[in-house]
C-alpha cells in the first residue's frame, strides 16, 4: 500500500492514542468461525456485537460545482480529540475530507481542505494524524521515483489554517502518534518503480535508490513552531545495509510502510518489499532490532481465476510481505500480510518482538472467512486473494480486539485478543470497496472504515463506514454458509429465492453466470444470520454445467425448475432438475417470444401444483421489441400440455440517464395472486425503485394472440429495509419468496463482487398475511 498505487496508510499509532493497542488473531488449527459463534460478547451468546450505523459516500462532500462523477476517495482517517470529526485523506482529489460524526448514524460532510501547492508535483496526502487541535498531514510531492520528496503540513483544525509546513526527506507513506504524545513518526518509503529494472535484476526488483527511512517529529511543547524533525536512517551513511537489517530482503533499499508505536515509545515499522519488521527506540532514534516476517505455504485455498470457488489449491512458501502493523501490547505485534511483488500469504500474523518469531498465523482461515460470507472475489484467486492490508488493535467494551481489513474482499474481520497467542474470530463487518483505513474510537465505542476504491461508472462509490459496539445483535452479515468437510460452502450471486414445499424454515437459491458452474443452495432461515447448509451442483450427463440461472422454484414432488436467461433470445429457457440436480428437461420459450427479447430475458420463476396440474410462471425482465413500450410479460407454462399463456405486466419508468426499470422476480402469494419485484439499476444513495407489487391473474385465460395487461398494486417498498442495514444500498434486489413459516424473504445479488460491494442482503420482510393483505 504505497502512495502511487493507491495511496494511504492506516494510522495505527493514532489507535494507540485513542485507546491503546491490543492483541491480534484466530487459531490456524481450528475453524476461523465455528457455527454458533457470536459477537464480542462471548461464545454463542452475542450479548454485544458491532452494529453498522451508517455508510457515508464521500463524493457527497465534494466542493460546489464539482461533478458528482469525479473520482473521490477516503483512504486514511483520523479523528479529533473529542471523537466527533473525521479527517480522511483523498489522494485522488489532493485534499482532506472533514466529516461530522457527532451523530454516528448520520454522518455529515463539512467540506474539504485542499492541499495543492504551486511547484509541488503531486500534493497527494498519504496519511493523517491528530495531535491536540492540530492535524498532521503527510503529503507526497515527488516529481519521480528517483527524486522522491514530501512535506508535513500542520493544520489548525478549528479554522483549517496551515500553520507550518516542513519538508520531508522523501516520499511519505504513513504517520503515527505515540500514546505518550511526545512523538510522531513518519515512514518515508521512497517506493520502488514497478517498471524499472535494477542492474542484474528483473523488472520491479529491488534495490532501487534512494533508500527509505523514518523521520521523527519531537512534539515538545504545545506550539507547532517548537516541534523538531529528525531522521532515523535505515542504511549506513555509505548506503550499505545496517547490521540489524542484514537478514532482510535487499536491506540496502528498505521501504517503510505502516508505523505503530507502543506505550514505551518503541516504534515498529513494516518493510513490506523487504519482508521485514524494524523496531526503533524513539527517544534515542536507535534501531534496536529487525526481523524477517518469513514465509508461509498454504493449502486449502483458491488459486485459479476461473469463476469457480475451488478450495483445494495450494501455494508454495511465499514471503508474508506485511503491510499494516499494530502493537498487541508492549511485546507482540500483529501484521496484515498483503504481499507485494514476491508474496503475500492471504492472512495475518502475530510476532513476538523479543525473539522475532511467529506465535500465531491465520493460515487459510482469513480466505475462508471471505468464502463463508460470500465475499470471495474469484478474479483475485491467482493473485493474493482477499489481500489483508490493514490491522488495528484497540480496547472496546472492555475487550482487546483486532480489526483486519480485506482490501479485495470488502470486509473487516474482528478478533478477540484476550490471548495474543490464540486470537479468536468474533465477527465480520462488510464495508464499501477497498477498505484501506481502519480507525478505532474507544471513547465512543466506534470503528470507522474508509475506502480507496471509487467506481463512479458503476455508481459504487468510496465511503466511510461507521460501526458501534452495542448490546444486542444485528444480522451483519445477514447470511453465511456452513462448513462441509472442514471448509465453508462457496457461494455468491444469489439471484432468486424459493420456498421448499413442506419445509417450514428451508429456502433455496441458485447462483447465476457469475460462476462457471451452477449450484442450487439450501438456506436455513431458523438461524440468524441465515445459513447456507447445502450445495447441489447442476449437472448434465453427470458433469457440472454453468447456466445463467435467474430464477428457481422448488417442486412439490422434488427437484427444481430453473429460469435461465440467455445471451440472446433463443437461449432463454426453463430447465427442470431432479432432486440430485441433474437436468431432466429443457423448455425453450416460444419462438416468437424469444425473437423479441433483447439482452434481458427470463428473470424469475415460480410454480403452482394443484388440481389444475403443475404450472410454471415465468417473468421476463423487460418488454419484447414487438410489445407496447413499458409492458413486459409474465408467462404460464402448462407442464402437462406444453402450452404457454402470456399476460402483460406494466413496468415503471425512470428519467435517470442510463437507468431502466425491470422485473426481477415472481412468486405465488396464493390462488391466482402473484408478487413481482420491480427494480431500477441504481445503487447507493441513487437507488429509487426496489418495490414489490401484486397482480391477480384473470380467472379466464386470454384469447390466443392477445396480451391482456394486468393491474398491479404496490404491496411493499423494500428500499427502506435495504437502507435500514446502514450499508451500501445494493442494486440487484432479485429474490423473493414466502417461506413455509408464512414469512416473506428477499435477497440481493452481489454479482460475484463485480460492480458491487459484494455484500448480500438477506431480508426478513415480515408476515405475508400482513404485507399482502391490502394489496
Amino acid at each position: 500500500m504505497t502512495a502511487r498505487r493507491t495511496t494511504g496508510v492506516l494510522v495505527a499509532g493514532l489507535a494507540t492514542v485513542l485507546g491503546g493497542l491490543g492483541a491480534a488473531g484466530a487459531s490456524a488449527h481450528t475453524p476461523a468461525h465455528a457455527p454458533g459463534h457470536g459477537g464480542p460478547g462471548g461464545h454463542g451468546e452475542r450479548a454485544s456485537s458491532f452494529q453498522r450505523l451508517a455508510t457515508y459516500p464521500v463524493y457527497l462532500n465534494r466542493p460546489d460545482g464539482e461533478p458528482a462523477e469525479t473520482e473521490t476517495v477516503a483512504e486514511i482517517s483520523a479523528v479529533t480529540t473529542d471523537g466527533r470529526t473525521l479527517l480522511s485523506t483523498d489522494g485522488v482529489g489532493k485534499r482532506i475530507h472533514l466529516v461530522d460524526i457527532s451523530d454516528p448514524r448520520r454522518p455529515r460532510g463539512l467540506g474539504v481542505l485542499p492541499l495543492t501547492r504551486e511547484g509541488d508535483a503531486e500534493d497527494e496526502p498519504t496519511s493523517v494524524a491528530v495531535v491536540g487541535g492540530y492535524a498532521l498531514v503527510v503529503v507526497n510531492t515527488s516529481p519521480s521515483y528517483t527524486a522522491p520528496s514530501g512535506r508535513l503540513d500542520v493544520v489548525r483544525i478549528s479554522d483549517r489554517t496551515t500553520v507550518r509546513s516542513v519538508p520531508l526527506a522523501g516520499q511519505p507513506d504513513s504517520i503515527a502518534v505515540a500514546p505518550s504524545g511526545r512523538y510522531a513518526a513518519i515512514a518515508i518509503e521512497n517506493e520502488r518503480d514497478e517498471d524499472a529494472t535494477p542492474p542484474g535484476g528483473e523488472e520491479g526488483d529491488l534495490p532501487q535508490a534512494p533508500a527509505g527511512l523514518v523521520q521523527v517529529l519531537d512534539l515538545a511543547g504545545t506550539r507547532p513552531a517548537s516541534w523538531g524533525l529528525r531522521s532515523v536512517p535505515l542504511t549506513d551513511a555509505d548506503g550499505s545495509a545496517l547490521p540489524a537489517l542484514a537478514g532482510l530482503t535487499e536491506p540496502t533499499d528498505p521501504e517503510p510502510e505502516y508505523i505503530t508505536i507502543n506505550r514505551r515509545d518503541q516504534l515498529a515499522v513494516t518493510l513490506q518489499e523487504n519482508d521485514g519488521v524494524v523496531l526503533v527506540d524513539l527517544p534515542t532514534g536507535r534501531v534496536t532490532t529487525a526481523f524477517s516476517a518469513g514465509s508461509v505455504a498454504l493449502t486449502g485455498v483458491d488459486t485459479e481465476d476461473d469463476d469457480v470457488i475451488d478450495q483445494t489449491g495450494s501455494l508454495p512458501p511465499l514471503p508474508r510481505e506485511p503491510d499494516g502493523i499494530a502493537w498487541v501490547d508492549d511485546r507482540y505485534v500483529a501484521t496484515a500480510n498483503e504481499g507485494d511483488w514476491r508474496g503475500g500469504t492471504r492472512g495475518w500474523s502475530v510476532f513476538d518482538t523479543r525473539t522475532g518469531t511467529v506465535v500465531w498465523d491465520a493460515g487459510n482461515t482469513f480466505e475462508q472467512l471471505a468464502i463463508r460470507y460470500g465475499l470471495h472475489d474469484d478474479s483475485r484467486s491467482d493473485n493474493k486473494g482477499a489481500e489483508p492490508e490493514n490491522v488495528v488493535v484497540s480496547t472496546l467494551g472492555g475487550r482487546r480486539l483486532a480489526f483486519v481489513g480485506a482490501e479485495r474482499g470488502n470486509f473487516v474481520a474482528v478478533y478477540d485478543l484476550a490471548d495474543p497467542r490464540h486470537p479468536r474470530f468474533r465477527q465480520l463487518l462488510p464495508t464499501t470497496n477497498g477498505p484501506e483505513g481502519l480507525l478505532a474510537i474507544p471513547s465512543r465505542g466506534l470503528l470507522v472504515t474508509s475506502s480507496e476504491v471509487d467506481d463512479a461508472a458503476a455508481r459504487v462509490r468510496a465511503g466511510i463506514g461507521v460501526y458501534a459496539l452495542r448490546r444486542g445483535t444485528q444480522d451483519l452479515p445477514s447470511i453465511r454458509s456452513a462448513d462441509v468437510h472442514g471448509a465453508p460452502i462457496g457461494w455468491g450471486a444469489l439471484g432468486a429465492l424459493s420456498a421448499v414445499p413442506g419445509a417450514r424454515h428451508r429456502l433455496v437459491s441458485v447462483t447465476d453466470a457469475a460462476y462457471a458452474t451452477t449450484k442450487v443452495l439450501t438456506i436455513d432461515t431458523s438461524r440468524r444470520p441465515a445459513v447456507i447448509t447445502r450445495e447441489l451442483p447442476v449437472t448434465r450427463d453427470g458433469q457440472p454445467i454453468g447456466l445463467d440461472a435467474e430464477g428457481v422454484a422448488a417442486r412439490r414432488g422434488g427437484g427444481y425448475w430453473l429460469g435461465v436467461e440467455g445471451a440472446k433470445g433463443p437461449g432463454n429457457q426453463l430447465v427442470r432438475l431432479d432432486a440430485r440436480g441433474a437436468v431432466q428437461q429443457v423448455v425453450p420459450l416460444p419462438a416468437d417470444v424469444a425473437a423479441g427479447l433483447g439482452a434481458q430475458g427470463v428473470e424469475g420463476v415460480a410454480v403452482t401444483d394443484d388440481r389444475a396440474g403443475e404450472h410454471v410462471l415465468v417473468a421476463l425482465q423487460r418488454e419484447l421489441s414487438t410489445d407496447p413500450k413499458g409492458v413486459t410479460r409474465i408467462g404460464r407454462y402448462d407442464v402437462r400440455t406444453g402450452a404457454w399463456t402470456w399476460f402483460g405486466y406494466p413496468i415503471g419508468t425512470t428519467t435517470t440517464s442510463g437507468d431502466w426499470i425491470g422485473v426481477s422476480e415472481v412468486t405465488v402469494v396464493g390462488g391466482r395472486r402473484l408478487a413481482v419485484i420491480e427494480r431500477d439499476k441504481l445503487n447507493g444513495p441513487d437507488a429509487r425503485v426496489k418495490r414489490v407489487f401484486t397482480v391477480d391473474l384473470p380467472s379466464t385465460d386470454p384469447a390466443p394472440g392477445t396480451l391482456p395487461v394486468l393491474r398491479k398494486r404496490l404491496a411493499l417498498d423494500v428500499l427502506p429495509s435495504l437502507r435500514a442495514t446502514g450499508g451500501w444500498t445494493q442494486e440487484k434486489l432479485e429474490g423473493l419468496t414466502i417461506g413455509g413459516d408464512g414469512r416473506v424473504y428477499a435477497v440481493t445479488d452481489d454479482d460475484g463482487l463485480d460492480d458491487a460491494t459484494g455484500e448480500t442482503d438477506f431480508l426478513r420482510l415480515g408476515s405475508a398475511r400482513s404485507l399482502f393483505r391490502r394489496s
